[in-house]
């Protein structure tokens, strides 16, 4: 790599750090990573991320034309495909030329007919259930060199990084609001009841448990009862 990619790439880097501090909405610091693959590597037309979803549905996300959810809903239709690989595989799935690609018989030529030759496509360790790639397209063969593959890489745990900063920021919420709704149950059965917070809080356990439903169903059925 040049000085001058190595001071792009690293300001680059810089502004997607900081844009991920300033910015906590998902979709802008996903759009900043797909747009700076297709700034910083050589031969990339397009780009976006790929989500699949526990139970087979998906998501195309920061995508930086119409083209790469259209490769997404092919590789889903066909079940096989270098991002569904990625997301669900391999780290890092190249291909330099679809035209000679038999990984994937029924995709491969799909894609060519659309005019998409080549792709990079990087596996995102986002936690949870959910499973993730960047994919990068272009629309010429192309021998992708280490280069692309560490810059679409760091780009890639810039990406993930984003993602598992949701999903916990989601999962306190849901946290809070457990507790919230928990706590009222348990005020309202305290002051129905005449007992303490830990009584209260086993009757609760007790109907969950005998009922089958979670703790916190429960905790808003019984704060549904004070306003009925």
């Amino acid at each position: 790599m040049s000085t001058t990619s190595n001071h792009e790439l690293a300001t680059r880097m810089a502004e997607l750090a900081t844009t991920m501090a300033r910015d906590r909405t998902v979709d802008a610091m996903l759009a900043e990573v797909t747009s700076a693959a297709v700034e910083l590597i050589p031969g990339v037309a397009t780009a976006g991320i790929l989500l699949v979803k526990p139970g087979g549905g998906f998501d195309s996300l920061a995508t930086t034309s119409e083209l790469p959810h259209q490769l997404d809903v092919l590789q889903m239709k066909f079940e096989e495909g270098p991002c569904v690989q990625a997301a669900l595989a391999d780290t890092i799935v190249r291909t330099d030329d679809f035209r000679v690609e038999s990984r994937w018989p029924q995709y491969s030529p799909a894609v060519v007919e659309i005019g998409v030759l080549s792709g990079l496509s990087f596996k995102l360790y986002t936690g949870d259930r959910t499973a993730g790639a960047l994919n990068l397209f272009g629309f010429e063969p192309r021998t992708w060199d280490s280069d692309a593959e560490s810059i679409g890489s760091i780009l890639a745990a810039h990406a993930a990084a984003a993602i598992i900063a949701t999903q916990e920021e989601h999962h306190l919420k849901a946290a809070l609001l457990s507790r919230d709704r928990i706590g009222q149950a348990k005020g309202i059965i305290m002051e129905r009841y005449g007992v303490d917070d830990v009584r209260a809080f086993q009757l609760l356990r007790q109907l969950s448990q005998e009922e089958n439903i979670k703790l916190t169903d429960i905790a808003g059925r019984v704060i549904d009862t004070r306003n009925n």
